[in-house]
Formats: structure tokens, sequence, C-alpha cells
């Protein structure tokens, strides 16, 4: 995403934003919410609207949206802006659109790196970010630091980062955005100003899905609990609303090639969904993210309380199975035969 214009701005975060411009005096914010709803959307938008000089040379911080047209609003858009940081695990840049210029070869070419890219942001990251704090704004304006995920600081970062957020220097100011605030250390929970973002309706979520192409937005939606965002991403990966709906049924039939071509941890996560809503049907509850139509109604909650736990044990090794094809029969076979104890016939 590249924050933009206010017309640019997910439609849902069009009144978090302009209250955040409007009434925010912390140096430090934390954007906190479920994933998929924008957090890292609208931690660019603030801090790209603190770095606008579209309000006038004597303002020193914006209460407006930005321009998306000034110099400093091209430079954001394009990634340079010299008074603005990003810190970001490597195995996100390239899914968020902010990749790193690669070293390259002698042909040329990007070079392969040899190890996997980190899902923390380490301590390096954080002492470069502390020295950009330390030299004077190359624009006379605010400096922005955006942190996403916060959670991924690892304990040396985070402590690292803390004593900048205590005694930030000129018109230094952090947007810290998460999905899991109970993640960071308590110091810095403390240090921010909490920013919360909600699930968003459903109208100007549901239309902007439609706008981005997706089909039967309303079984994705639903399937996402409510998270325009992941629904997106489910669909671009492949996932429609059929198959959504007639995964109830092959789990009752044992077919484990419903998921076959899912990475494994977004196959768990499914299966999990999918235990949840039998659970709410079997205490008269309304499902979560299933329509009720597409759903068995059992009786019994102790054979999917039993199936519920083999998927969270499955689910901490989900990034490294032992053997991938193996587990996913395994957990239909275990899902299939507690929907059936938990529905005993007449």
């Amino acid at each position: 995403m590249v924050a933009g214009t206010l017309q640019q701005v997910l439609p849902w975060l069009e009144q978090p934003l302009s209250q955040a411009l409007a009434t925010v005096r912390s140096h430090a914010l934390l954007v906190q919410g479920p994933a998929g709803v924008g957090q890292f959307d609208l931690a660019l938008l603030l801090a790209q609207a603190w770095l606008c000089e579209a309000h006038g040379a004597g303002e020193q911080t914006s209460h407006g949206p930005a321009c998306g047209h000034c110099a400093s609003c091209l430079l954001f858009q394009s990634h340079t802006h010299p008074d603005f940081q990003l810190l970001l695990p490597d195995a996100l840049r390239e899914t968020l659109g902010w990749a790193q210029d690669s070293e390259t070869g002698r042909d040329g070419e990007p070079k392969a790196s040899k190890t996997k890219p980190s899902r923390e942001i380490k301590i390096d990251a954080v002492r470069a970010m502390l020295g950009f704090t330390q030299v004077t704004s190359a624009r006379g304006r605010a400096k922005v630091v955006v942190v996403y995920p916060a959670e991924a600081l690892n304990n040396v970062a985070a402590n690292a980062l803390l004593k900048t957020l205590e005694e930030p220097g000129g018109m230094l100011r952090f947007v810290l955005a998460s999905n899991s605030p109970e993640g960071l250390l308590p110091t810095i929970r403390s240090r921010c100003q909490p920013l919360p973002l909600g699930l968003p309706a459903q109208k100007p979520a549901l239309q902007w899905l439609s706008e981005q192409g997706v089909e039967c937005a309303d079984v994705l939606l639903m399937a996402a609990g409510g998270r325009p965002q992941e629904a997106k991403d489910w669909f671009e990966a492949g996932l429609r609303a059929s198959v959504w709906q007639q995964l109830p049924q092959r789990l009752a039939r044992g077919e484990a090639a419903a998921l076959a071509d899912w990475p494994v941890p977004r196959a768990i996560d499914a299966l999990q969904r999918l235990s949840h809503d039998l659970l709410r049907r079997c205490h008269g509850a309304p499902p979560s993210y299933f329509a009720a139509e597409f759903l068995p109604a059992p009786k019994l909650t102790g054979p999917l309380l039993g199936w519920d736990a083999a998927l969270r044990r499955a689910a901490r090794h989900a990034e490294h199975p032992l053997n991938a094809g193996l587990l996913m029969e395994s957990l239909f076979a275990q899902g299939r035969q507690a929907l059936m104890d938990a529905s005993p016939r007449r």
C-alpha cells in the first residue's frame, strides 16, 4: 500500500484518520486492532500527513490528511523521504511493497539470499533507526518512524527502542501498529497513546471488496471474520466462495483434498474457524465464519473440543510440518470422527 490522498484511503479509515490528526498530541501512537483491517495503512497515512508540506511553511505538524501532491508527499510515495523510517521484518517487505534494493551479482541480477527472511525486527534495524533520529530533519518538519507489526520487535530491539520512546528529540514522532499489542513490552505500551482500530462496518467493507474484484464478497468477508484485507488476500490466493461453503460437508466426508493446495498454516486456520462455528452451533449460537445453512448441527461438544485441541497443537508447528500431506489427512480424519461422535443417531 502506498499512502496517498484521502480519496485513496480505505473507506473505513477516513474517520479514524481524521480524528487522530485532529486530536492526537502524543509523540508516540499505538494503532491496535485485529489483523486485516488496515493498521499498517493508517500508520502510513498518519506519517505522510505529518510530513506533508501543503499546510504552510510555518506549521510543524499536520492537522489534516496529506495532500498527495507536494514534494514531501511525492518523496513519501516513492519511498525516498529523508525524514521517514519504516521498521518491518524482512519477511514482510516484499508483501507490503517496501522491498529493499537487493545486492546484484556480476550478471546484474539480484543475488539470492542464503538465509530465510526474518519475521522479527532485529536490533540492527533499531540501531540504524536510532541513528536516523539523531540527525536534523532534512526538510525542516517532523521526522517520523513507523514500526509494523510492533510485536515483531524481539526483546533486545524493543529495549533499544524504549529509551527513544521515553525521550524523543525535536519533532520526532512514532507510530507503532500492532495486531497483537499484548505481545509488546508493557513499558512500550505505557509510553504510547492507544489508537484502537476495530472491524469496519459491513457496507463499506463489501463495497471496497467489490471494487477490488472480489467475487461473492459477503461470503469471503464472513470467512475472514469481518476483516476485508484478509478476505481480499484469501481471494487473491485462490479461495472461492463455493470452496468455503463446501468445506463443512467435505470434512464430514473426510476429504482432506479439500485443502490440499493450501499452505498448512492457512489450512489449519480454516479448520479452526470451522471447529469454532461447529461448537457455536452446539450451544445454539449463530456461526461466525460460515452461513448456518452450510453447517451440520452437532449436539455434543466433547468430541469437537478434542478436535479443536488437536488443531491448536498442530498450529504450533504449522510452519514446519514433518509431512504436510499426512498432517492434513490426520486432521481431517479426526474432524470427521469428532463430527460423527458429536452427532449421535437417534
